[in-house]
């Protein structure tokens, strides 16, 4: 529950921008439904990963600023997936990719200009990405040891840190009110950074995120 307070408080912002979106702007406002495929990766020289597949949903305010500028504020929710590289008999087993899963909320607030009006569009921005633990999906490789280490266990890497900044860049095709659209995001803080605290085997890790949603977003 500790981690519910930042996403309140972000979703507070959030609508406050909204708000002063909407009395600032005489451009449409129109909220969106999102739902998509995601592809997960930790970009890393410290473990040997498999990207996974999972879905995502949000909701997202579009609107109008200038011309052919607009924003884009949104909320989304994420159940993403990753395999790490282990053996149940360290260096001398068979490596397999063990699966985690880690649900995230995520706060963005996105620039997009509009190349065709209401049809194409491209986008980018920051994005707050709170996550929580790194879960093992299946516990009985909680003691199998991470390629590339002696003790390292999979289940000693799951407390990973919480609060991550993201870089999103996209695009939206489409109509008024249905478009769909791809979008990749950059993790550009160390999300295994809190494992160096842990006094684990190796106390230098250090990994970005990376997210490719596919998905469609319906307007309201």
């Amino acid at each position: 529950m500790k981690y519910i307070s930042p996403i309140i408080l972000f979703t507070v912002l959030l609508c406050t921008s909204i708000t002063f979106s909407q009395r600032n702007f005489k451009e449409f406002n129109i909220i969106g439904i999102s739902g998509g495929i995601t592809l997960y990766d930790i970009i890393t020289n410290d473990l040997q990963t498999k990207r996974g597949e999972s879905l995502m949903f949000g909701l997202q305010m579009r609107g109008n600023v200038y011309n052919n500028f607009d924003m884009l504020y949104g909320i989304a929710f994420y159940d993403t997936k990753i395999g790490i590289a282990g053996s149940s008999l360290g260096p001398l087993g068979t490596s397999k990719f063990i699966n985690y899963t880690m649900q995230s909320a995520q706060i963005s607030v996105l620039w997009g200009y509009k190349i065709i009006k209401n049809h194409l569009s491209i986008e980018g921005g920051p994005i707050l990405n709170v996550n929580g633990k790194l879960t093992l999906k299946d516990t009985q490789f909680k003691n199998d040891i991470l390629d590339g280490y002696t003790t390292l266990r999979a289940v000693d890497i799951e407390d990973v840190s919480k609060a991550n900044f993201h870089a999103a860049i996209g695009m939206t095709a489409g109509f008024r009110n249905f478009r769909i659209f791809t979008q990749y995001q950059y993790g550009v803080t160390n999300i295994l950074n809190k494992l160096n605290s842990q006094n684990l085997e190796n106390t230098g890790f250090k990994g970005n995120s990376s997210l490719l949603v596919f998905g469609a977003t319906v307007y309201l």
